[in-house]
């Protein structure tokens, strides 16, 4: 019964993230230019999951003392590739790796609920590869006179939300203890669940 109660949580999370996505299309409609734009991109559910996923994974996969690691991973990869992004550099089906960077996490927090030391180095490779398209989706949209304070803006929220995760993650540990790791396995299924049906509506 108390297996059935979890996996019945899991699926009412995973739908109610795929009904967000269904709201929150990527990239779509905003202006590319100031601060406050800037501050505002990284609300898009796509950015959102992505980067608040990075901070619980970090709490959860790194070492004690350096969940830091993570999130200036992600930003460093982020801003770097921004910025070649402004320059006209570019991926085929660049969108649709933006949303499958967010089953990837949910499979990195699902893994995370055994962490291998062996495997952080892959672990934060694949957060600055998933910023990294981010970033060109990011600098693509991004006139290059304007690049400057739209730049700082979704830097300082995409830190933000990173922060955000960290708490949730720390959270986790602190309130849930043994039953952390069946709570980080909900999440990454339901955060899969998100970033296929982002997925989908980009390849509908």
């Amino acid at each position: 019964m108390h297996d059935k109660r979890k996996t019945t949580r899991g699926l009412i999370a995973a739908t109610l993230l795929a009904g967000l996505a269904s709201a929150a299309q990527a990239h779509t409609g905003h202006g590319t230019s100031s601060l406050f734009e800037g501050l505002v991109h990284p609300f898009g559910l796509d950015h959102l999951l992505a980067m608040v996923a990075v901070g619980v994974w970090s709490v959860s996969a790194l070492p004690a003392g350096k969940a830091w690691w993570g999130p200036a991973t992600f930003l460093l990869a982020l801003v770097a590739s921004a910025a070649l992004g402004t320059l006209g550099l570019g991926l085929p089906y660049l969108e649709h790796g933006v949303a499958l960077s967010v089953v990837r996490f949910g499979l990195m927090l699902v893994l995370a609920r055994r962490p291998l030391p062996a495997a952080l180095g892959l672990g934060l490779g694949l957060v600055a590869a998933a910023a990294s398209l981010h970033g060109l989706a990011h600098g693509a949209e991004t006139p290059a006179g304007g690049f400057a304070g739209y730049a700082a803006g979704f830097l300082l929220t995409t830190a933000a939300l990173h922060t955000g995760g960290v708490l949730a993650g720390l959270g986790l540990r602190r309130w849930l203890a043994q039953r952390s790791a069946w709570a980080l396995g909900g999440m990454g299924t339901a955060l899969g669940a998100a970033g296929i049906h982002l997925f989908g509506q980009l390849a509908a």
